[in-house]
């Protein structure tokens, strides 16, 4: 018998998250009455907004009374009218049921995803002294720190910076804060940031404050120019506003996606899982956020012209030189993205493996197996997370059984390496993130296994 086990994505080094069985197969009512009971729980105990939360479950409880789901059978097309239901009510855009074998949400961005280093897809020298960054996201800052100060070592001696956040996707807000740091006075703290968290289970708050932190260089005095999108979202857009209301940068392009309530995913039952928004943000100087609104550009531009309109904004802030006005003037007659533009390739995303991934991959996942952390091994900011994680982690290893091989396959999105996991009793997909001293910064297993019992090891 062939039993599909749910495997969350996860930002730490593994993860418990998801790691109950289900059969695979079409959903059965009861499957759908656990799920949606589930769903129903987590929001009440956990959403920012309690009302809301309960209003939110007792919609879908009524659908599923009313037979609203009976016609159907399978996980992708109940997540999306779970998230359609959930979302009627709260309008909440980071609120979604996922199937890790489903389709992208809606509106996601198109097209092959780009390669990065820890999100950095491009770090570029323009004609006329500029810098051009092309960021994907936020990831963890055991991941982002490293890749965060290379490129921005690399830009430091150029006139302006343009950074084109339109597929920018979100992702820890420290990452975010340490981002913003280099553009500000290191001599004080500047708050950035509040996000205020549902204690669960409690009508009861607390707030996480933001700031920025030391960082080894600054970009200051010097034009910073963002480009946004309807693809900017969440903590893209977070750092989009952070440098927006502090006057530190000017924002071009279109309004962004309009999510700033951060939370967390968690199974909901028959490989289901629900992010939760368990906090909302809020500015420290506005006192409001972004939610349902999107962040709108000081200098609103349709897409096909945000990059020409960013780069003239650029330009205008670097020294005036007859190279400047003819930049300006053949900006004005096309070309309207960065390659022709570019002068050199600064900082590029890497396409070979890392040389010690397989071994400390392996190790990782034998060294779970036995329920055993080395902490020495970890990025300071795993070795908690890690500990409470470790039993269901074990449990999931502990039905693939032994080990048997590692597969390199890709370096994916965020620079990180993609191994194909072949054990005694079903195979799965890892993801491994070493900073630049060989610690790990994340593991994990972006698609469920297919756990076989009966197969012979």
């Amino acid at each position: 018998m062939r039993r599909r086990m749910t495997g969350a994505l996860i930002a730490l080094m593994l993860s418990a998250a998801g790691a109950a069985a289900h059969a695979a197969g079409p959903l059965t009512d009861e499957a759908k009455r656990a799920v949606v009971a589930s769903a129903a729980t987590a929001l009440a105990d956990g959403y920012v907004f309690p009302d809301l939360g309960k209003r939110a479950g007792d919609r879908i409880q009524q659908a599923l009374a009313a037979g609203d789901y009976a016609a159907i059978t399978d996980g992708p097309a109940f997540a999306t009218r779970l998230t359609q239901d959930l979302q009627s009510v709260t309008h909440d855009r980071h609120m979604r049921v996922m199937d890790p074998d489903g389709p992208p949400p809606p509106g996601a961005p198109t097209g092959p995803p780009p390669t990065s280093r820890a999100g950095f897809i491009r770090v570029d020298r323009l004609q006329g002294n500029v810098g051009y960054i092309a960021l994907a996201g936020f990831p963890a800052p055991g991941m982002f720190r490293d890749a965060a100060d290379e490129a921005m070592r690399a830009v430091a001696g150029t006139d302006a910076l343009i950074i084109d956040m339109r597929r920018n996707g979100g992702g820890s807000p420290e990452s975010v804060s340490y981002l913003c740091s280099f553009f500000f006075d290191p001599a004080r703290p500047t708050h950035l940031n509040d996000l205020i968290w549902r204690n669960k289970g409690t009508l009861t708050y607390r707030t996480q404050a933001f700031s920025t932190v030391a960082v080894p260089i600054h970009y200051l005095g010097k034009p910073v120019i963002l480009i946004t999108g309807p693809h900017t979202f969440s903590g893209g857009e977070e750092f989009a506003n952070d440098l927006k209301v502090l006057k530190r940068a000017r924002t071009v392009g279109e309004t962004t996606g309009g999510g700033a309530n951060p939370g967390g995913v968690q199974p909901i039952g028959s490989g289901l899982m629900l992010f939760v928004p368990g906090g909302r943000a809020e500015n420290p100087i506005t006192k409001t956020s972004w939610e349902g609104t999107g962040v709108t550009p000081d200098v609103p531009t349709a897409a096909g012209a945000a990059f020409a309109t960013a780069y003239e904004t650029a330009l205008d802030g670097t020294p005036a030189t007859p190279q400047r006005r003819a930049l300006q003037a053949r900006l004005a007659a096309g070309a309207a993205e960065p390659q022709p533009w570019i002068d050199a390739v600064l900082l590029a995303p890497r396409t070979e493996r890392l040389p010690n991934s397989e071994r400390i991959l392996r190790a990782a996942i034998e060294s779970a197996a036995r329920g055993v952390i080395n902490y020495e091994a970890l990025t300071p900011d795993l070795a908690e997370p890690v500990k409470a994680q470790m039993p269901g982690v074990q449990k999931v290893l502990a039905e693939l059984g032994p080990l048997q091989s590692l597969t390199f396959k890709q370096v994916d999105m965020m620079g990180a390496d993609v191994y194909h996991a072949t054990f005694a009793h079903g195979g799965m997909d890892w993801v491994i993130y070493l900073t630049a001293d060989g610690k790990i910064a994340a593991v994990f297993y972006p698609r469920p296994p297919i756990i076989d019992p009966a197969k012979p090891s």
